[in-house]
């Protein structure tokens, strides 16, 4: 025993090895996160992926909707004529909503971007032993979650409980 530490404020061997493996493996999930190449490719990526797809939705919509004004004001002498303007505007709304195999595409390209990510904050998680609770609250992101539900900014729900089409329709009569 030395005049600097006293025999019972030493730090057991034991407690170091485990100290310097769980860095160990700290650094190992860190590295198998591949931020760089997120950061720098894949969330990028379906930033670019999910902007074309709004572009592409629009368009789509806007061409529809031009085609659909177009029939409306068509003036046709005889019913050939009319048959054949409608068709060449039903042929303008059918090439117009070729969009949505394209926007498939895209979105799974964001959807397989995601499912890496989650994969590997996952995998990061269970290295580092770390659940949820554990971290400082957020009070940037409490205030979105507070403004949201305050002005029900919420957007459309997807597969699950919602109000039923006929008690909106009952609000209105």
């Amino acid at each position: 025993m030395t005049k600097a530490e006293p025999a019972d404020r030493a730090i057991p061997v034991s407690e170091l090895l485990e100290i310097a493996d769980y860095i160990t493996k700290l650094k190992r999930g860190i590295a198998a996160l591949r931020a760089q190449e997120l950061t720098r490719d894949r969330i990028p990526m379906a930033h670019d992926e999910l902007g074309s797809v709004v572009a592409a939705t629009a368009s789509a919509t806007n061409r529809i909707m031009e085609s659909a004004e177009a029939m409306m004001a068509i003036e046709a002498k005889t019913l050939p004529e009319y048959r054949r303007q409608v068709e060449a505007h039903i042929g303008d709304i059918f090439e117009a909503c070729t969009f949505q195999d394209i926007t498939g595409q895209r979105i799974s390209k964001v959807v397989e971007a995601l499912g890496q990510l989650e994969k590997r904050l996952s995998q990061f998680s269970t290295v580092v032993n770390v659940r949820d609770g554990e971290a400082e609250h957020d009070p940037e992101e409490a205030r979105r979650k507070a403004r949201a539900e305050k002005l029900l900014l919420n957007g459309p729900q997807l597969k699950g409980p919602a109000t039923p089409q006929d008690a909106i329709d009952a609000l209105f009569s």
